[in-house]
């Protein structure tokens, strides 16, 4: 299975879960607004009860006060009643309309306020003929006695208020069942949202981790056998599986193989060039010494019978031998640049220079030193040759009879940076980059110490060890050789 597919299967169950707990959480959610919203109207329905209740009770003090008082303002309550009640009732039997048992009851409280209304009508109307006529005096009295004294009146009033009390009683029970119902859904939604989010953050940790833990396992293999590869040792790692990785670690066995092909045919031809120095080195050298020593003989046998030309042609015989023997020589030494294994050793840069400017520069040249200079952790050899080679330039060029070379460093970073300077006969800028060519000299090709090799070796040591030289130069105007050099030299720079 591809790694692809893996992590799709692992979101896959994620979002299912997380789809799941959307759906749940959405039902709950519903029946908890649900909830919410009959305890919103239970809210209501006792609020109208309660204003129902009022509204009645106002009418009948208020009929009881006319009664007594015979004031009509007394009255004034009992025609608010009229107005206000019966829109009260059609609301809150709109509200109650899906419960039986409260419209049963709401509707005898319509019944019994309605039969108390035409009670209290007869009364008003009796009352108030009574003021006006001896006759009516004599109804209001009658009706009095039938209805009044007999607690007619009293008896609906008491019965309304019972009704009230048990729609009220009623309606309290329900809410508080569902109230309790709203707490056990409440805490059920927390459980069930709380389960689910922890069952898909699981699963999707789960998830993750055995796919992370899959692919890191085998980069971490990858990674081991590139560090090995670029260490030299060309082995392979074994992938069972069938993805994108596969593909991944099948390139790099056969990289590693290819490399360890090529790393032997290496060797072999390393060993092949290493044979072909011996022989330049010993077979080739052999004879340049053999003409050098003839040379030597012609002119000490037979010095006096030569003439002045023949001399001449002698010494240029020997410098040219001379000259190829040293052309020989810096060959060698420029194809072993890079291949030879050279340790790295904390080197004192200024003993280094010391030795050297006290080796190859005369007592009639002025050096000029800094008072320090740093400490690397490099490759001692190297560095020796460098210097030995500009400082070495520096005395051939400078001037013969005022001759003055100034060494100097500065920190730039991760890298120091050296110059060697001389107030010699300066490099036009044309020539500033063809010097750093192998066999390209200034001087003439007959002079011995100027085989064209030694500033091409020093760019080639410069460069492995991932450092700059460049020159700074006018003619006539001496030259300043500057390049830089790491620190910390790495252990893969040879």
């Amino acid at each position: 299975m591809k790694i692809s597919q893996k992590i799709y299967i692992g979101f896959g169950f994620v979002i299912f879960f997380a789809i799941v707990d959307l759906i749940v959480n959405y039902q709950l959610s519903n029946k908890v607004i649900r909830n919410m919203e009959f305890l919103s109207r239970s809210e209501t329905i006792l609020r109208n009860s309660n204003r129902l209740h009022k509204s009645i009770i106002q009418m009948q003090s208020g009929l009881r006060g006319y009664l007594l008082a015979e004031k009509e303002t007394f009255l004034d309550s009992y025609y608010a009643g009229l107005k206000e009640i019966p829109p009260i009732f059609r609301e809150e039997r709109e509200i109650v309309k899906g419960n039986a048992e409260q419209l049963r009851c709401l509707d005898s409280i319509a019944m019994l306020h309605t039969e108390w209304i035409e009670y209290a009508n007869a009364l008003i109307k009796a009352k108030q003929e009574s003021l006006e006529t001896t006759k009516g005096k004599e109804v209001y009295m009658e009706l009095f006695e039938k209805k009044q004294r007999r607690g007619v009146g009293q008896q609906l009033n008491d019965v309304i208020t019972l009704k009230f009390k048990e729609f009220d009683q009623y309606e309290y029970y329900v809410r508080n069942r569902r109230q309790q119902r709203l707490r056990d859904s409440i805490r059920y939604t927390n459980f069930v949202s709380a389960s689910l989010a922890i069952g898909y953050i699981t699963i999707a940790i789960i998830t993750g981790f055995f796919v992370v833990k899959t692919i890191t396992r085998r980069i971490y293999s990858m990674v081991s056998l590139a560090e090995k590869i670029s260490q030299g040792t060309f082995s392979v790692i074994k992938d069972q599986e069938n993805d994108e990785l596969t593909h991944l670690s099948r390139s790099l066995n056969i990289m590693s193989q290819k490399l360890q092909h090529s790393f032997a045919v290496l060797t072999k031809r390393n060993q092949e060039l290493d044979q072909f120095a011996y022989v330049v080195s010993h077979d080739l050298k052999a004879p340049l010494r053999g003409m050098y020593n003839i040379l030597q003989w012609i002119e000490e046998d037979l010095e006096s019978e030569l003439s002045d030309q023949l001399k001449k042609y002698h010494t240029k015989m020997r410098g040219r031998i001379i000259r190829l023997e040293s052309l020989i020589n810096g060959l060698l030494q420029y194809a072993r640049i890079g291949r030879k294994t050279e340790s790295i050793e904390i080197v004192h840069v200024g003993q280094i220079v010391q030795e050297i400017v006290e080796l190859l520069v005369p007592a009639s040249c002025k050096v000029n030193l800094p008072s320090s200079m740093p400490v690397l952790q490099t490759k001692r050899l190297y560095l020796e040759q460098v210097f030995s080679n500009l400082i070495s330039n520096a005395v051939k060029y400078s001037k013969k009879e005022d001759c003055i070379i100034t060494i100097d460093w500065t920190d730039v970073g991760e890298y120091y940076q050296f110059s060697v300077a001389d107030n010699g006969i300066g490099i036009a800028p044309e020539y500033h980059q063809k010097i750093f060519t192998i066999f390209q000299t200034l001087r003439e090709k007959n002079e011995a110490e100027s085989t064209g090799i030694g500033l091409s070796i020093v760019k080639k040591i410069v460069g492995e060890q991932e450092g700059e030289i460049w020159l700074t130069s006018q003619l006539g105007e001496g030259s300043i050789f500057t390049f830089t050099w790491p620190k910390f030299t790495s252990l893969n720079n040879n």
